[in-house]
């Protein structure tokens, strides 16, 4: 009964990820349509078809360069953004024991903010280090800062959360001091579309970059599962199963840090995706990691697919930043996920 059981499990399970992809697909086609020039289903993927070499498309270059340089590219890039952080949320939650935690906790965001800020702003790199080499560059010097500060003080969950609040609030800090003392108006006006979340700068290379990341990191947490499902019940229990803690935990956040610093330097700072999708995976598919990473990188993109196009045509011809968009549905969430985790007094 138990086999059956298990079986059943398992065909449920890959039933649900099927169902997911192919959700994610359509999403991703249906997106792709929506917008201020008129573009059927059939016409986005005759456009695909022929830049795969399946055909041609018969439409102006106007209209493919709209599908194939502007819009394909974003939308993938929000799957692929919605996937990574949402998964790192998974990772995150459980390595510290913490329901509130998200990628951004250990200011990563913030490392990579000042470090667009100091190439925009400043000019670091006389204009050969783009915006999003110096957002990826300040999200690792955040991410040893916080790695140096836990190990100072104990390393244990609790100490590399408030070593991460630290960092965030150096680096805004240090990032709001720059913009305010340097920038002109058009500087920060750019500078702060970037800060609060845009995939309007999306191309082939980002998508390919943050999808090459997004596959690794995937492939290492699956590998560590089981070591995730041992967190969860704490260092002490994971130690006691057999799992080396200090060095499970480092890699985890390195690959963690890795992602979502990638993310952010062709993002910007997305906020809210990785806090609140776990949750809402888990109430899916339960707690057990093999199954919850999938399933999260899975809702992740089709919810950051769907916000995006949201973001980019509720108040056309002004687009608004993603970011705006994600924290107007979070903080409700946030607020929810703080209700649900109150201790009885």
């Amino acid at each position: 009964m138990s086999a059956l059981s298990t079986r059943a499990g398992v065909r449920g399970t890959a039933t649900l990820w099927v169902g997911g992809l192919v959700l994610l697909v359509l999403s991703i086609a249906f997106a792709i349509t929506i917008g201020p020039a008129d573009l059927a289903l059939g016409a986005v993927w005759a456009v695909v078809a022929e830049h795969i070499g399946l055909g041609e498309s018969g439409l102006s270059l106007i209209r493919d360069g709209i599908v194939w340089q502007l819009r394909l590219p974003r939308t993938l890039l929000a799957a692929v953004c919605g996937a990574g952080l949402g998964m790192c949320g998974v990772v995150m939650q459980s390595l510290l024991r913490n329901p509130l935690a998200d990628p951004f906790v250990l200011g990563i965001s913030s490392g990579a903010s000042t470090g667009a800020v100091l190439v925009v702003v400043l000019g670091i790199g006389s204009g050969m280090v783009s915006l999003s080499t110096g957002a990826f560059f300040g999200a690792l010097c955040s991410f040893a800062l916080v790695l140096l500060l836990a190990r100072a003080v104990g390393g244990t969950p609790d100490r590399v959360l408030l070593a991460g609040v630290a960092a965030m609030q150096l680096f805004s800090a240090l990032t709001s001091f720059i913009v305010m003392s340097s920038a002109d108006a058009e500087q920060t006006r750019g500078v702060l579309f970037w800060l609060l979340g845009s995939l309007s700068g999306a191309d082939w290379f980002d998508v390919g970059l943050c999808a090459c990341v997004l596959g690794i990191v995937l492939l290492v947490c699956a590998a560590k599962a089981t070591v995730l499902d041992a967190f969860t019940f704490g260092q002490d229990a994971a130690a006691s199963l057999g799992v080396s803690v200090a060095r499970s935990r480092s890699l985890l956040l390195l690959v963690t840090a890795l992602l979502t610093a990638t993310l952010v330097s062709a993002a910007g700072a997305i906020g809210f995706v990785g806090l609140v999708l776990p949750h809402a995976a888990r109430a899916i598919v339960g707690p057990g990691h093999r199954r919850l990473l999938p399933t999260t990188a899975l809702v992740g993109g089709i919810f950051l697919v769907w916000v995006d196009t949201v973001a980019r045509t509720a108040l056309d011809p002004q687009e608004l930043p993603v970011g705006v968009m994600t924290s107007l549905i979070g903080v409700p969430a946030f607020v929810l996920i703080l209700y649900r985790s109150r201790r009885p007094q």
